[in-house]
């Protein structure tokens, strides 16, 4: 039987290099040699903690979820793809069946499997692996042209063009966009709303580290930048002041607000920087628990002012409606 290299996590910073026998692809699955994955915050904190969030590592599990690569072989059943293709890798498997699986939101699966998640038991294995077999349904084939490096960027990319597509980016004139965060995400977020005609003196970037927000600015993604002071430990309504006073720098008038982060302060300083009818677009993975403010500007309650907050990552509910 083939065999595959893996790379497997057994506990907080305790990576291995293992091969692995690997089957060949069975019906409707086809067999995929990894060429490129990119790293998610939620690889990293599994690595440094054996968690991400609630997920607790339960047994060991193979990191990595944004990939791209060619398909070495197929299965029985598969028609559309053929070995020697460059696909991406869509690396959440859902049930099928369930409602939002019939009606095309497979995302919001409850009984989604998802690569390198611990979120289910038995843990479904990552892409950082030589080779895997997978899902043909749930892999797309690349342009010619876009190179498997690109390739890997289209699972995070994914989240951006559901997220503007629920917040309505580049549907009105004039938008103001605020962004938290400076990663590969923040990056991605700026990048398409520049994509989607807004203005880059429109577009807005917030982290913590100057570097990374230069590298936004000097390549021309953003137009303005705020570096923030390192976090200080605060609760309650002191965390509360604290981040509205840092929001009023940006300023109360963004129609969308990506927060990328996770980072309970920065969920906060969202709500205070959007607008009235503004929405806020919960993107980042953090912590599980947050406070946020029920009276903001003016002293009009949250839901008084019609914000639209939405968790927009892939196999977790949505903790609000559109409007």
């Amino acid at each position: 039987m083939e065999t595959t290299t893996s790379l497997v996590l057994h506990g907080a910073r305790d990576l291995r290099l293992e091969t692995r026998p690997l089957p060949p692809p069975p019906a409707h699955h086809v067999q995929i040699a990894v060429l490129a994955t990119g790293l998610c915050g939620s690889d990293l904190h599994y690595y440094a903690h054996a968690r991400n969030g609630a997920f607790a590592l339960q047994a060991p599990l193979v990191l990595g979820h944004e990939s791209a690569g060619i398909i070495t072989a197929v299965g029985p059943g598969v028609v559309d793809l053929q070995p020697g293709q460059h696909v991406a890798i869509e690396a959440g498997i859902p049930c099928e069946t369930c409602e939002w699986c019939t009606s095309n939101r497979y995302n919001l699966c409850a009984g989604m499997r998802f690569r390198s998640s611990a979120k289910t038991f038995p843990h479904l294995d990552g892409t950082m692996q030589s080779k895997i077999n997978h899902p043909a349904k749930h892999v797309y084939a690349l342009p010619d042209g876009v190179t498997c490096e690109k390739g890997a960027l289209a699972e995070p990319l994914s989240v951006l063009l559901h997220a503007s597509r629920r917040a309505g980016l580049g549907t009105r004139p004039n938008q103001r966009i605020l962004i938290f965060g400076a990663g590969a995400i923040g990056l991605l977020a700026a990048s398409l709303a520049l994509a989607r005609g807004v203005a880059l003196s429109s577009i807005t970037m917030v982290d913590i580290n100057q570097e990374r927000l230069s590298f936004a600015k000097d390549r021309g993604l953003v137009g303005s930048i705020f570096c923030l002071p390192p976090p200080v430990p605060a609760k309650g309504v002191e965390a509360l002041d604290r981040t509205r006073v840092q929001a009023e720098e940006f300023g109360h008038e963004n129609d969308i607000v990506f927060e990328c982060t996770g980072a309970e302060a920065c969920i906060q300083m969202a709500v205070y920087s959007a607008k009235t009818g503004g929405k806020v677009l919960l993107i980042g993975m953090g912590s599980q628990n947050f406070s946020i403010c029920r009276h903001v500007q003016g002293g009009f309650a949250a839901t008084r002012r019609q914000y639209t907050f939405v968790n927009n990552r892939s196999h977790y509910a949505s903790c609000a409606t559109d409007d």
